[in-house]
C-alpha cells in the first residue's frame, strides 16, 4: 500500500490560521479532500494520513469527520492538549475512533524545554496505552531537547516530521546531521522525508539541494524507519505535489524494489497500523 503520511486539511480563517502570513497567499485559501485526490490518484497512491494543522479539540474532530467520509484517509494524527491534567480523559474519548494514528503538537512555536516539563511528558507517558504515536514537529535546533524526550519513552512510537527543517537555503548541514544521528540511535524513531522544499529557497531550489540532507537520513535511519510525506497543501508555496514527488522518486531509483517499498508506504502502513 503507498501512502503519503504527511498532508493536511482546512477551511481557511484568518483567525484560525494566523501561521498562514502574507507571503503565503498561494495557502490561503480552503483545501479539503476533494481538491487533493485528484493528485493523490494520479501519484499512484493508496491513502494518506491527515495530520493536525490547528490546536484544537476541533481541529481533531474535523480532520476524524473526513476520514470517516472518505475511506482512503487512512489515519489522522489529531491534536489533544498534550500538557493538561485531563489529556487521559481526552485520549480516552477519542480512542473510540479507529481512525486516530497519532498525536501531535506544534513543538517548533514552543519555548525552550517545552518537551522536558513535567507537563508533556505525563501526556506522552499515556499515548501507548492508547495505542497511539506521537510526531515530532520541531526545528533543527530542538533536536537534542526532542532526542533527550524520546529516550525517557523506549515503547512509544515517535515519527519525525520534516527532517527537523534544516536551513537547506544555507545549506548549513553539520549540527543538524550530529544531531540527526543522535536521535536516529533510538529504534523507536521514525523518519517523514517531508517538508523540505519549504526549507529551501521557495522560488528557486534545485535538486541538488536536498541531496546531501537525504543521504543524512538514509544513513541515520535506514530503510526501515523512512515515510514520504508531501506536506500538501504547505508544499504548494514552493513545489507542487508531483515536483516533490519526483525530488524523492529520483533519489530512491537507486534503491532495491523492497526498499522503495517501504518508504513509499510500507514503514508508514506499519508504524500507524493501516
Amino acid at each position: 500500500m503507498r501512502i503519503d503520511s504527511h498532508q493536511h486539511f482546512w477551511q481557511y480563517h484568518p483567525i484560525k490560521d494566523a501561521w498562514i502570513t502574507d507571503d503565503m497567499q498561494a495557502i490561503k485559501k480552503d483545501f479539503l479532500p476533494t481538491d487533493f485526490l485528484p493528485l493523490l490518484q494520479a501519484a499512484k497512491m493508496d491513502g494518506c494520513i491527515a495530520v493536525q494543522a490547528d490546536q484544537s479539540e476541533a481541529e481533531t474532530y474535523f480532520l476524524l469527520s473526513l476520514a470517516q467520509q472518505y475511506p482512503w484517509i487512512k489515519g489522522v494524527v489529531g491534536w489533544v492538549d498534550i500538557c493538561a491534567d485531563d489529556c487521559a480523559e481526552w485520549l480516552s474519548h477519542f480512542s473510540k475512533y479507529p481512525q486516530l494514528k497519532g498525536i501531535r503538537h506544534i513543538v517548533q512555536a514552543e519555548k525552550p524545554g517545552y518537551m522536558l516539563q513535567p507537563g508533556f511528558l505525563r501526556g506522552i507517558s499515556q499515548l501507548q496505552h492508547w495505542g497511539l504515536s506521537y510526531d515530532i514537529l520541531i526545528g533543527h535546533q530542538q533536536l537534542s531537547e526532542a532526542t533527550a524526550m524520546v529516550s525517557r519513552f523506549p515503547e512509544q512510537a515517535f515519527v519525525l516530521n520534516h527532517v527537523a527543517k534544516p536551513a537547506i537555503q544555507s545549506g548549513s548541514i553539520q549540527q543538524w546531521k550530529n544531531d540527526i544521528e543522535q536521535l536516529a540511535l533510538y529504534p523507536h524513531v521514525y523518519c517523514k522525508i517531508s517538508g523540505m522544499v519549504t526549507e529551501a529557497s521557495w522560488q528557486a531550489w534545485q535538486q541538488a539541494d536536498f541531496m546531501p540532507y537525504l543521504d543524512v537520513v538514509i544513513q541515520a535511519f535506514g530503510c526501515s524507519r523512512i515515510m514520504f510525506g508531501s506536506d500538501w497543501p504547505v508544499c504548494l508555496l514552493a513545489a507542487h505535489y508531483q515536483q516533490v514527488q519526483q525530488i524523492v522518486q529520483s533519489y530512491f531509483n537507486q534503491f532495491s524494489a523492497d526498499e522503495q517499498a517501504l518508504f513509499w508506504g510500507g514503514n508508514a502502513t506499519r508504524f500507524y497500523k493501516l
